[in-house]
């Protein structure tokens, strides 16, 4: 059995946390507004999620890690999303996020985009996820519904996720537009974050929507590589890369700072934080045309983005934050 690790976040208000980040995104872009609202109904469009809100016990979880894609990848490296709700204590959570896709089950390394109500002793899960893989035939990004193939709720070798019980209530609502500076949006939530908190850890998970622009992003190629990644130059080689536009509902988990360094945890168990030193992992994906996944949002043609109808840059009442190890036994 993996060995779970949990670590404390620090949980300011939403007021305040509302505040904080107002006083962020204006030094990064022209326009900002953050304030504190109901969780709008996630149900119904551009959503479709399987759960009506973000809120209630929420948690954030990081399961597997980058080592088990590069240098080699570790293709043994499976989990499942209804172990994970169990493993951080919330069976029948709400999961939203981004990971890898299990390649044992699609044949092929793809990227995962995951929406799942996991399953209870009274509900079975109910798996909105998005799956998004080079398409083999015009080498472009294809993006498909997971459970039209599939009926499992694995994922492999990474993922970082937001858990909640899926309920309705407060949120913090963001909508920024007119880039200034030199950050994304979610870097700029994060070094925010980091930067008023200090050492104090604050996590953040939810969904945000960019309603104009284009960005820059990416998705694994179906083969992993044959030779060791071992440079950032070789991932990105390796890596496929495509320009989309706008609208791009996006799912990401967001944390200031490590509760504890990385570098002093071994690899056989989970890391805390984005995958990417302290830069976040999220997707994004239309419903109608191409997915997109991406490590690092480049937002230099965004001209607007809003995370109004939901949520969360969310709610923050997170007391802790949950790390399923990266599968050792």
């Amino acid at each position: 059995m993996a060995k779970v690790e949990r670590f404390a976040f620090h949980v300011p208000s939403l007021e305040e946390l509302a505040g904080v980040l107002q006083k962020g995104l204006k030094e990064n872009f022209a326009d900002a507004q953050v304030s504190v609202v109901d969780c709008p109904d996630l149900t119904q469009e551009p959503f479709n999620f399987p759960a009506k809100g973000i809120c209630g016990k929420p948690r954030i979880a990081d399961v597997g890690g980058v080592p088990y894609l590069i240098p080699v990848v570790q293709k043994e490296k499976v989990y499942d999303l209804n172990t994970v709700a169990k493993d951080i204590e919330l069976p029948g959570a709400f999961i939203l996020g981004a990971g890898a896709a299990s390649s044992k089950i699609l044949g092929v390394n793809a990227e995962l985009i995951p929406i799942v109500q996991t399953k209870s002793e009274k509900k079975p899960a109910v798996n909105g996820s998005y799956i998004a893989q080079i398409n083999p035939a015009d080498k472009g990004c294809l993006l498909e519904k997971y459970s039209s193939k599939y009926t499992d709720c694995e994922f492999g070798l990474l993922a970082n996720l937001y858990a909640s019980e899926g309920q309705p209530g407060k949120v913090i609502e963001v909508k920024a537009n007119g880039r200034t500076g030199e950050l994304n949006f979610v870097s700029c939530l994060r070094q925010t974050l980091e930067k008023h908190y200090g050492e104090k850890p604050v996590g953040m998970g939810g969904t945000f929507i960019i309603q104009k622009g284009k960005a820059k992003i990416h998705v694994m190629p179906p083969e992993f590589s044959a030779c060791p990644l071992n440079t950032d130059e070789d991932v990105n080689n390796w890596l496929k890369f495509f320009e989309m536009k706008a609208p791009l509902i996006c799912q990401p988990v967001i944390v200031s700072r490590d509760p504890v360094s990385l570098f002093l945890i071994s690899k056989c168990k989970l890391r805390l934080v984005m995958n990417f030193v302290l830069d976040v992992n999220f997707f994004f994906f239309k419903r109608k045309g191409v997915c997109i996944y991406c490590v690092k949002l480049f937002q230099k043609w965004c001209n607007e983005i809003e995370a109004s109808h939901f949520c969360h840059w969310f709610e923050l009442r997170l007391g802790q934050s949950v790390l399923k190890p990266s599968g050792c036994s």
